[in-house]
């Protein structure tokens, strides 16, 4: 499954979402500002992250990738587990993974148990983009989210969490 994330910019206005009951009486107009606010500041965290990662020659599947490599024990993993834990598909973490690797970010070597299976591990290169990104993204999510008290934290956590929790998938 391929996805593409859509920017939400524009949020509905109270005008428009009247509009909404004409069609659809039932709707919760204040319920749908409200996921439309949710979804429009993820997405605006979500571009932040990508301007920033981008100042550092990185896209955030890349980066993603890194970090992952770097959480792993002997900082190595399987190419369908990084999919699994990023939730893309296998091709596109194929297409993470090829870049990484041309940047000699990442390399592929073979498993010592079992020469079939192939495994990503990260280089002293990709170390040092870490290192390099590292202390700049601390400071940057420092910064984003000192903007809230630790009670407003975890309120939004609480919030957030029990949405996810609540999400029906078909």
């Amino acid at each position: 499954m391929f996805l593409i994330m859509l920017l939400l910019k524009e949020l509905p206005s109270s005008k428009s979402l009247e509009k909404f009951l004409k069609f659809y009486p039932d709707a919760d107009i204040q319920a749908i500002a409200d996921f439309a606010q949710l979804l429009r500041a993820c997405s605006d965290i979500s571009d932040a992250l990508d301007r920033f990662l981008l100042q550092h020659g990185l896209l955030q599947g890349r980066w993603w990738v890194l970090v992952l490599l770097l959480r792993q024990d002997e900082l190595t993993c399987t190419p369908s587990e990084l999919a699994e834990k990023t939730g893309v598909t296998k091709a596109t973490m194929t297409g993470f993974i090829d870049g990484l690797e041309r940047e000699g970010l990442i390399e592929r070597i073979s498993d010592k148990v079992d020469r079939r299976k192939m495994l990503i591990t990260l280089t002293s290169a990709g170390q040092k983009k870490l290192d390099e990104v590292m202390p700049d993204y601390h400071t940057q999510v420092h910064n984003l989210m000192s903007n809230l008290t630790m009670p407003e934290r975890d309120a939004m956590l609480y919030g957030v969490k029990t949405l996810a929790a609540n999400i029906k998938t078909a």
